[in-house]
């Protein structure tokens, strides 16, 4: 009230007075419109954010499952990058360009490499023969801390080629696996084609030729069916198909976990002492087993085991063939010293194994055709299982 009888109205929003009510409710309506304006656009900008940061993190999962494709493609040599032959020969080329090889060695070299692959035989240029039979005699004549020690039966050491470098551990490993098996009578029968190593793409058609009579299907799949003329990087699974495709019994073994302290794998320390120590349990401290060596595979590597020692502390050291080690390392045991200190290539403690899985593949006889046949449905019918 003014005081002369007029009454005013107060805006609740604004406090803004007015004399009349009418004023007042258009006045307080252009407030509420104003707001709601004002929401609705908060709204639709809180929309429009929410739709770019949905659209932006599909970009960045589409981005991740192609790079995780192409990874993948990688490895098992779906991304034609080449093969063997072409690998061969560009890293030539660059040895060529740098110095490191004269033209004429470069054509020798590559009229070599295309024999060798014509015949399917590996051409013994990265091969080292003889290590174990080094290793026997140090051994024997090593007198500090080594208790026992079982080898396999000998092995000639294959490292990767300017061919392979990168993705052949699995090949290099099989070769080395095969060496041991040529020179064992009880295997030649199985082994009756086989004459020579063979080479790196031989491996792989072998590994087809396997699959073609069925041995799994599932892991085939992973490859298209195809390993000749890719890069693809092979595992436990294809050396056990190839394998058992030759009538050579073997098994795989999982260590799908640590077992020790840091990560660490004692049981498998402990599997591989039993396979070597098993029948050969004599007083001698150096025993030279019958035993094949062992394919040895974790995440992105393979290795080849061809012994194992225990030390008088009752710790165990594997030796390992490592197919990453070139032949003049390799040469350095054939002249052993008297402190060992070359064995420090082959030498791996429990506390030097911490991946999360390992497998094994390790070879015990020879299977008959109706053995073979049941191990081939055995891989078919695990393939049934895993696919609904």
């Amino acid at each position: 009230d003014t005081g002369n009888g007029e009454q005013l109205y107060e805006c609740p929003v604004c406090s803004l007075t007015c004399t009349n009510i009418q004023i007042l409710e258009e006045h307080v309506d252009l407030h509420l419109e104003e707001q709601n304006f004002s929401e609705g656009t908060d709204l639709e900008l809180a929309q429009r954010l929410q739709t770019e940061e949905d659209k932006w993190q599909r970009s960045e999962e589409e981005k991740r499952e192609r790079e995780e494709f192409k990874k993948l493609q990688r490895q098992y040599g779906l991304d034609n990058s080449g093969d063997y032959k072409q690998q061969f020969l560009k890293n030539m080329e660059r040895e060529v360009d740098k110095g490191r090889m004269q033209p004429f060695d470069y054509h020798k070299r590559k009229a070599d490499m295309m024999e060798c692959l014509a015949f399917g035989i590996d051409d013994g240029k990265t091969k080292t023969s003889g290590v174990i039979e080094a290793l026997c005699k140090y051994y024997q004549d090593e007198n500090k801390d080594v208790r026992h020690v079982w080898l396999s039966t000998g092995v000639d050491h294959f490292h990767s080629s300017l061919g392979d470098r990168g993705w052949g551990c699995g090949y290099r490993n099989f070769q080395m696996l095969l060496s041991s098996l040529l020179q064992n009578s009880l295997y030649n029968d199985c082994l009756r084609d086989i004459t020579l190593i063979p080479s790196v793409p031989k491996i792989q058609s072998m590994i087809e030729d396997a699959w073609r009579e069925g041995f799994d299907p599932h892991g085939a799949s992973h490859f298209n069916n195809r390993l000749h003329g890719s890069k693809a990087w092979i595992g436990a699974c294809e050396i056990y198909s190839l394998l058992t495709s030759l009538r050579i019994k073997c098994q795989i073994i999982d260590f799908h976990k640590p077992t020790g302290p840091m990560g660490t794998h004692p049981r498998l320390f402990e599997w591989v002492l039993r396979y070597y120590s098993t029948d050969n349990e004599g007083g001698t401290k150096v025993v030279c087993t019958s035993k094949p060596p062992i394919y040895l595979q974790h995440q992105g590597h393979s290795h080849t085991v061809v012994g194992i020692e225990e030390k008088k502390n009752k710790t165990l050291c594997l030796l390992l063939f490592d197919p990453g080690c070139p032949a003049q390392e390799m040469q350095k045991l054939l002249k052993q010293n008297s402190d060992g200190t070359s064995l420090k290539l082959l030498r791996k403690f429990v506390g030097s194994l911490k991946e999360k899985q390992y497998q094994i593949v390790a070879v015990d006889g020879v299977l008959s055709l109706e053995e073979k046949a049941a191990r081939c449905h055995a891989s078919q019918v695990l393939m049934s299982e895993k696919i609904p």
